[in-house]
């Protein structure tokens, strides 16, 4: 039995200006991963190739265990929500459903309504009139009524003020108590993975830095500081994107690395945001 829920191996792709190269990494059913890195680092572009909005060069993506290439009804069992609503300006929220429940055997009307209730979403008003938070709501209602399994989030907190991101952050929790259920989360919003997140895989110039557990990451990694004399040859070819000031330096190390520390240069835990700034100072 294959115990993930989304896997990707060598994916590649490649644009005028940018490209995917060599993404793998998997979702383990029943997790929340975060998919982190600043914008255009390639998020997005492999969360379209997962849905197959884009077509890979190369590379092996399987969903549940099937490789999607050629398929379309494994969309049946994931869930999308993005930073744009893709919905018509005009539309009211009965003319959602109408629209969507078609593309989905498992459609759900009572849990639909059940979730426009609970988003206390007013019926009557058209998608113009929504607030960012609301559209979100929506789409969120829309994602969570036909039973998919697999919930693809791109940036849906950005532009949300700290209350609607905490409530959307708690419906994502309560997603995940169903153990087959499984949740990617694209942000650049760092702090929404510390509170959630089991996996981080964190994307820089369309490649993978660092694929695993979140705690892992912090053991893996951590912030030395020291003076500008301290930066020996030996110790400055494993610092990664150091940042020197006239008289000091940070940079990020690899744990096992601090052994070519002197006694002078002080470590302290890494955060995502810390690693996020560091590797995109690496040429």
């Amino acid at each position: 039995m294959n115990n993930n829920a989304l896997e990707i191996h060598s994916l590649k792709k490649t644009f005028t200006d940018f490209g995917l190269d060599d993404i793998s990494f998997s979702l383990p059913t029943g997790f929340i991963m975060g998919l982190v890195g600043k914008n255009g680092a390639g998020k997005t572009t492999t969360i379209k190739l997962i849905l197959n909005l884009l077509q890979k060069e190369s590379g092996l993506i399987k969903v549940f265990g099937n490789d999607i290439s050629n398929r379309y009804d494994f969309k049946q069992d994931i869930a999308v929500v993005f930073d744009d609503l893709l919905f018509v300006e005009d539309w009211k929220i009965d003319d959602v459903e109408k629209a969507i429940s078609p593309f989905y055997d498992k459609w759900n009307t009572a849990k639909f309504q059940s979730n426009i209730e609970r988003f206390h979403l007013n019926r009557n008003k058209k998608i113009r009139d929504f607030s960012k938070g609301m559209k979100l709501k929506l789409s969120l209602a829309v994602a969570l009524s036909h039973q998919a399994k697999l919930l693809i989030l791109d940036e849906p907190t950005s532009g949300l003020d700290p209350v609607a991101r905490d409530e959307l952050l708690d419906i994502l929790l309560e997603y995940i108590e169903n153990e087959n259920n499984s949740i990617l989360l694209s942000t650049h919003i760092t702090s929404d993975l510390d509170k959630i997140a089991d996996y981080l895989t964190i994307m820089n110039n369309g490649k993978i830095f660092y694929t695993g557990l979140k705690d892992e990451l912090f053991e893996k990694y951590c912030i030395a500081k020291g003076g500008i004399e301290d930066l020996t040859p030996d110790l400055e070819k494993r610092l990664i994107g150091i940042q020197k000031g006239n008289t000091g330096f940070s940079a990020l190390l690899d744990v096992q690395d601090i052994k070519y520390t002197s006694n002078r240069i002080v470590t302290e835990n890494a955060t995502v945001d810390e690693i996020l700034i560091h590797i995109d100072k690496e040429v």
